[in-house]
């Protein structure tokens, strides 16, 4: 397995950049909900955008994606179109599904978004799916899954970890351990210590790694390693990244199962402002460049949203279209 090249002031601001797109995003989605003018089931990524990136560098945009309902940051990491991306968040015609699937269902194949799946769990399966296809089709492509902490006492987890160590799938799984599923913090639902921990059960087939997800450079390190191996035809690899979601599970839920000084301790690391300091330590961009850049970005979430606003909705005779492949 090759490891990925030096960390560079370079790949810090790749990752801060996506990230920063994924912050703008979700932040303008949050205010647009809190005032009424959008009307969606929507799951926040705050708190998990530095994994998201760190883990979009390294992939093509041929390989594959399977993500949960809180999967925007994924989903913009990947390079899915922003105005499509919002024109179905509104359910408008020229969404990414044609306004059929909303927030929870977002499917855009040509960037490699292939399934956000509303069902805990389910994506993990699916992402085995797409990994033998790979491996048959000896394509190079690899496909990432990723999950939550609470999806890993899923049946459905065991099962398809288990035949991808079997068969050597090119998948990586990514948990993204928030600590919380739902309202249950990971110790009353989960006896290892780690999800990765996990990984032995499945014997050397299976890659285990943990990493502080809002660490750039961990995290980029981490997901370069796993989409090598991946990539090399050396099997899976489940990695754990370690984080906080400063948001409630759903937009709506405050949090209050989460104890104060806990959440106040993650806060006081948030790895969006941390990531800017080292951003700007590196010299890799100046203040008044990172701030052009967050300007630029909301400007193309103006553009996303105008482009939503002037699209139609779906018209009745689509409502029965798309509802099976084509026949071979």
């Amino acid at each position: 397995m090759s490891s990925p090249a030096s960390f560079t002031p370079s790949a810090l601001l790749s990752v801060y950049r996506k990230a920063l797109l994924i912050h703008v995003v979700d932040e303008r989605v949050r205010t647009l909900l809190r005032s009424g003018r959008m009307a969606a089931v929507y799951y926040s990524p705050r708190g998990q955008e530095i994994l998201a990136a760190a883990m979009g560098v390294h992939l093509a945009p041929t390989d594959y994606l399977v993500c949960t309902y809180r999967g925007i940051h994924n989903q913009l990491a990947k390079g899915l179109p922003l105005k499509q991306l919002m024109a179905e968040y509104y359910g408008k015609a020229t969404g990414t599904c044609k306004g059929k699937g909303g927030p929870m269902h977002i499917t855009h194949p040509e960037t490699g978004v292939m399934v956000t799946t509303g069902v805990v769990g389910s994506g993990l399966p699916i992402a085995n799916g797409l990994g033998w296809a790979s491996q048959l089709r000896e394509d190079g492509r690899v496909t990432v899954c990723s999950f939550g902490d609470g999806a890993s006492n899923i049946g459905a987890f065991h099962e398809a970890l288990n035949m991808a160590a079997l068969w050597k799938l090119p998948v990586i799984f990514l948990c993204e351990n928030n600590l919380y599923g739902e309202c249950t913090s990971y110790e009353k639902a989960t006896a290892s210590a780690t999800i990765a921990d996990r990984a032995i059960a499945y014997g050397s087939g299976m890659r285990g790694v943990t990493v502080n997800g809002n660490d750039a450079e961990a995290m980029w390190r981490a997901a370069g390693e796993a989409v090598a191996r991946a990539r090399a035809g050396e099997g899976p690899t489940l990695l754990e990244a370690r984080t906080f979601r400063f948001m409630g599970h759903y937009f709506g839920d405050p949090g209050a199962y989460i104890p104060k000084d806990e959440y106040a301790a993650a806060l006081a690391k948030d790895p969006m402002p941390a990531t800017r300091e080292r951003v700007l330590q590196s010299g890799a961009a100046t203040q008044s460049e990172l701030d052009a850049l967050t300007a630029e970005y909301n400007a193309l979430v103006d553009e996303a949203l105008q482009f939503a606003a002037d699209s139609p909705f779906p018209d009745v005779s689509e409502i029965d279209k798309d509802i099976y492949g084509a026949a071979a």
